[in-house]
């Protein structure tokens, strides 16, 4: 089975982008996750899709969660992404 792929989108000097980034940190070590970091300055495409709404956390290529995550949630939902 391939590992669970997460997305985050973020922006530099972004306080909620640091606290969902240190959640998906602890818990993608835990699930054996791959972790892409991607920053949307400057990139016009990734500006227009996301504007204002970073934090963006993708799972598997599906956007799960914005502006914030608890390791509750995020944990129940890499739970049902093993079960797929």
């Amino acid at each position: 089975m391939a590992p669970i792929a997460l997305t985050l989108y973020t922006r530099p000097e972004c306080h909620l982008c640091t606290d969902m980034k240190a959640v998906v940190l602890l818990l993608a070590h835990d699930f054996g996750c791959t972790l892409e970091q991607v920053d949307i300055t400057g990139d016009a495409g990734l500006e227009a899709r996301f504007g204002m709404e970073v934090p963006v956390l993708c799972i598997n290529g599906r956007k799960a969660f914005k502006y914030r995550v608890n390791e509750t949630d995020l944990r129940r939902q890499l739970r049902r992404e093993e079960r797929k």
